[in-house]
């Protein structure tokens, strides 16, 4: 199995998101008894669909932690809910109910989600060899999703397939409009690979600053490779 050094993982961690007794189970319930209840065809209704609303906005503040709460509070029984859930769980460190998460996605509504997100989980274990294979499936399943061609561009990154991480990130870059995690994991493929043109585009056509050169050239460093 295919594992990362510390020096990757430590990158890794910088790149790298009903009613009440159905709520309090779901909070502090040991692991034993964590199961998701998920319908795959139900739709969230209008009332769920501000509180996820809400949950994006605070995963967009980087606020995981109060994303998750505010989850936790209204329970649902969709995918869409449950696929939030386990990026929570997974991005607040608890990587074995988000594992159960996708896991129950994976196999009840063979979601594409649910490969992204065990693909992340794997990732962050450390076993970039099944990360590289959850996230090809997810990349084909959702070929037009910002997020999981960046993801796996990472892994092609960190795996030292930098031609391969620059395509996936750049298609990440162009579906994000330039912003977003992928414009700096793209200019370390760049510099990683060695493709001045590829670092001029990013300047010129994303006004890519000279700190965010300086800071991908640092983290670029921690790959193990000599600039």
């Amino acid at each position: 199995m295919k594992r990362m050094n510390p020096g990757m993982a430590m990158v890794l961690a910088l790149i790298l998101g009903g009613c009440a007794s159905q709520d309090q189970q779901l909070v502090i319930s040991d692991f034993e008894s964590f199961s998701p209840n998920v319908h795959c065809d139900k739709a969230s209704d209008p009332e769920g669909m501000v509180d996820l609303e809400m949950v994006d906005s605070l995963m967009s503040k980087s606020r995981p932690y109060a994303a998750l709460a505010q989850l936790q509070k209204a329970p649902q029984e969709n995918q869409e809910y449950w696929s939030r859930y386990g990026r929570l769980l997974a991005e607040t460190g608890d990587l074995s109910r988000a594992k159960t998460v996708f896991t129950v996605l994976r196999d009840e509504c063979k979601s594409g989600e649910a490969y992204h997100g065990l693909g992340i989980v794997a990732m962050k274990q450390g076993d970039l060899s099944e990360a590289m294979d959850l996230f090809r499936y997810s990349v084909n399943a959702l070929p037009a999703s910002g997020k999981v061609r960046n993801d796996y561009g990472y892994a092609l990154l960190v795996s030292g397939d930098y031609e391969k991480a620059q395509y996936h990130l750049r298609t990440a870059l162009e579906l994000q409009n330039g912003q977003g995690v992928a414009r700096q994991n793209l200019a370390i493929a760049y510099i990683l690979g060695g493709n001045e043109r590829g670092i001029a585009m990013l300047k010129e056509q994303y006004g890519f600053k000279r700190s965010e050169l300086e800071r991908a050239e640092r983290l670029a460093s921690g790959f193990g490779v000599e600039l």
